[in-house]
């Protein structure tokens, strides 16, 4: 059980110590305090960056999803007055244009 890499703890030493910090060092896995700090400092901005920019995307979908009711709206209220128009349109008697009678040719030359 206190066997690391097939060697007792006990017998490692203060070389094997030093060997093993320094193969942790190289293969990435033990790095200075301040090098950790930094990497966290970055991810941090980076994230605060990407939750500034989703709320600019939300807010204009908010703004443009009011402006889309607001534009829907009107284009139904318009299409109401056009509709109310054709009727009123359709509704008046048509007049008579046959050529020969009426106003037209007695007031021309």
């Amino acid at each position: 059980m206190g066997e690391l890499f097939g060697f007792k703890i006990g017998d490692v030493g203060l070389a094997g110590l030093v060997v093993l910090v320094v193969l942790l060092i190289l293969t990435g896995r033990l790095v200075p305090r301040s090098t950790v700090e930094d990497v966290r400092a970055d991810r941090d901005a980076r994230l605060a960056e990407l939750t500034a920019e989703r709320d600019t995307w939300r807010d204009a979908h908010k703004e443009s999803e009011v402006a889309r009711q607001v534009a829907q709206g009107q284009v139904g209220e318009l299409l109401e007055l056009s509709r109310t128009a054709d009727h009123l349109l359709r509704s008046l008697p048509q007049p008579d244009w046959e050529v020969g009678n009426g106003a037209m040719d007695e007031a021309s030359p």
